[in-house]
């Protein structure tokens, strides 16, 4: 039961992430609302996972490795990654242009910024020490076993975290749908003071 202990906390913490708005599950649930179609708000999970499993393999292949990794620095990154992906994306733009969604690239893009903004790597590093470094019996305890665990680790904690964003990111698009559904009705209801009087 100890071993399994590590593989839940990376699935809580996963889980965690998919609760935090930064995640994605607002974005993907306005990129189906703008497109009136749920679908489109699952498509959005693709880009967002890329985004938040690279940002959490970059920590998990410097654990696997016993590398160090300064947290400062890697904010600083994501920082400067921000800057100019905003920079990219109002140059040369209309206002009107500039409000336009971004893409699948500048979604995963901005998955990784905000994973790697906040830390969600180095969230796992409790959990991922005890995977990789610990001496399992059965196990290879080499670089590319390691690494293959850390990289596993970061699997389940990416599909822990999906599942929360994509309830949460359908919830509040069905929850916005029916509430838009339910002003426009109002809308186009007569009122009372405008009916003819017998």
């Amino acid at each position: 039961m100890t071993s399994l202990w590590p593989w839940l906390a990376v699935a809580g913490v996963g889980a965690l992430h998919g609760l935090n708005p930064a995640s994605g599950w607002m974005w993907a649930a306005a990129w189906g609302l703008r497109s009136r179609d749920r679908t489109q708000a699952l498509r959005a999970l693709v880009p967002i996972a890329f985004g938040h499993a690279a940002s959490v393999a970059l920590v998990a292949a410097a654990v696997a490795f016993g590398l160090s990794m300064d947290r400062l620095l890697l904010q600083v990154l994501a920082g400067v990654l921000g800057v100019v992906f905003a920079g990219l994306h109002l140059s040369g733009r209309t206002p009107r242009a500039a409000r336009a969604p971004a893409g699948h690239a500048g979604m995963a893009l901005w998955s990784f910024m905000m994973s790697t903004a906040h830390g969600a790597g180095l969230m796992l590093v409790p959990a991922l020490i005890p995977l990789c470094m610990g001496g399992g019996s059965g196990r290879d305890i080499t670089a590319s076993g390691s690494l293959m665990l850390a990289f596993a680790a970061v699997g389940v904690h990416t599909a822990a975290m999906l599942a929360v964003t994509g309830a949460i990111a359908l919830g509040a698009y069905r929850g916005f749908d029916a509430g838009a559904r339910w002003l426009r009705s109002l809308r186009h209801r007569p009122s009372a003071a405008a009916a003819p009087r017998p």
